[in-house]
């Protein structure tokens, strides 16, 4: 994988065509000056030992290099090899609601993008992520690329799943499904949801998956008050069949049903870093296990070889004299 850890710096290769054109603007103005004094042809034998060419190249290697600079600058960086590692860890399987309520914005920025920051603290388990509204879907396989982890999870919104609705326990089935066959390693489900079930199957599933040694954890996100469900892109809220404003209240008594059920907890999460502090609690207390997992290596570095071709580039252009070698 490439990528750029400061891009913005690439903005400065902009500057470089403003001095390409420069360049040739000087060219052109100096050639209608030559053709005051006459015949161009004429007037070049006046210049003896001036090469035509060499001042040309002499621009572009330095054009070269300091293109060779700003993209130094910007630091590129490869993280293509596969390190293989030993963590002590858990699974966990996150399933996270993402229904249009999801939307409401009595969680800031909404609930959505905070359950989001919820799951980007994890570390050192493999995760899975199931994303789910009327339907459940495998968004990413269990794994513990954090990076690859983290893009899924940055792509996920309420327009990827068509059939709108809460099926909690759909997600909880299929969390079960998408387990490893590994032994003695702690399992665990984490359904983020603001708790509005629509099919009423959800606490017999977290039963279920606690008969097998599943633990199911419930985090509740939003307020038990409601808040309007606003429509993307626009300064409206979604409204019901006869025109009232839709309000999505999270069900805390529901969310701690079904935790009780998976023997579990259940967490509310709101403004505070408190949830965040609760799931790393429930979190340590499930016994560990070693789990050998291949991972990307850290972005190495690679600005050193543009600088060093940059250098080069300058070199043999201080070593190239404009005038004709004899």
């Amino acid at each position: 994988m490439f990528r750029f850890e400061s891009p913005q710096y690439l903005y400065l290769l902009l500057v470089l065509l403003a001095l390409t054109a420069i360049h040739y603007y000087n060219i052109f103005r100096k050639k209608k000056q030559v053709k005051r004094f006459g015949d161009p042809e004429l007037t070049r034998q006046l210049f003896l030992g001036v090469s035509r060419w060499r001042p040309e190249v002499k621009f572009w290697l330095a054009m070269i290099a300091l293109a060779f600079f700003i993209v130094a600058l910007a630091r590129p960086q490869f993280g293509t090899r596969l390190d293989t590692r030993e963590r002590m860890g858990i699974e966990a399987i996150i399933a996270l609601d993402v229904s249009n309520s999801m939307l409401a914005e009595d969680v800031k920025p909404n609930r959505l993008e905070k359950a989001k920051m919820m799951v980007s603290g994890m570390r050192d388990d493999k995760i899975g992520l199931i994303v789910y509204a009327g339907q459940a879907f495998v968004q990413l396989p269990i794994t513990s690329d954090y990076v690859s982890a983290k893009m899924f999870l940055e792509t996920i919104s309420p327009s990827m799943i068509s059939v709108q609705g809460t099926d909690i326990a759909e997600a909880i089935t299929l969390s079960m499904r998408s387990f490893t066959q590994q032994e003695d390693v702690s399992r665990a489900i984490f359904v983020i949801t603001d708790g509005e079930d629509n099919e009423g199957r959800a606490v017999e599933a977290a039963k279920q998956a606690a008969a097998q040694g599943v633990r199911v954890y419930v985090l509740g996100i939003g307020n038990p008050g409601g808040a309007p469900i606003p429509i993307p892109g626009t300064s409206h809220y979604i409204i019901d069949d006869e025109g009232n404003t839709v309000v999505s209240k999270l069900s805390e008594e529901m969310c701690r049903e079904i935790a009780t059920a998976g023997q579990g907890s259940y967490i509310y999460v709101d403004n505070s870093s408190s949830a965040q502090k609760k799931l790393s609690e429930q979190l340590d207390r499930l016994s560990k296990a070693k789990i050998e997992s291949q991972i990307y290596s850290e972005y190495d570095e690679q600005f050193q070889g543009f600088i060093l071709i940059g250098l080069l580039l300058l070199l043999i252009d201080v070593l190239l004299l404009e005038r004709e070698s004899k």
